[in-house]
């Protein structure tokens, strides 16, 4: 991540990239992720969708940008896997609560 210092639950959901029972605990039971056309309701489905993804496409992120305003903090990071167009600069869209992520949309 560089010089890059991510807010604490941010920066511990890029650390467990691969590991989606680590990734899980990143967000509030409740917690709503849309990534892909697809909306992720619940820390349960968002496990399953991130062990999915992480079998299917081995991508890694490299954060190199936030930004904060609304009540959401965007991180701009280089994705690189096995799926076409890699490596992508892709956003995600976190908003935080009670120092978990509540809400996480990922777009291009």
């Amino acid at each position: 991540m560089g010089n890059l210092t991510l807010p604490e639950p941010i920066a511990a959901y890029f650390a467990a990239e691969h590991n989606p029972e680590a990734l899980a605990r990143c967000f509030t039971a409740q917690a709503v992720m849309k990534d892909d056309g697809r909306t992720y309701m619940g820390v349960d489905a968002i496990r399953a969708f991130m062990a999915e993804a992480s079998a299917k496409y081995s991508a890694t992120s490299a954060p190199f940008a936030l930004e904060r305003g609304d009540g959401f903090q965007v991180v701009r990071a280089k994705v690189a896997g096995n799926f076409p167009g890699s490596p992508i600069d892709l956003s995600y869209r976190f908003r935080l609560e009670g120092g978990l992520i509540a809400s996480l949309e990922i777009t291009a």
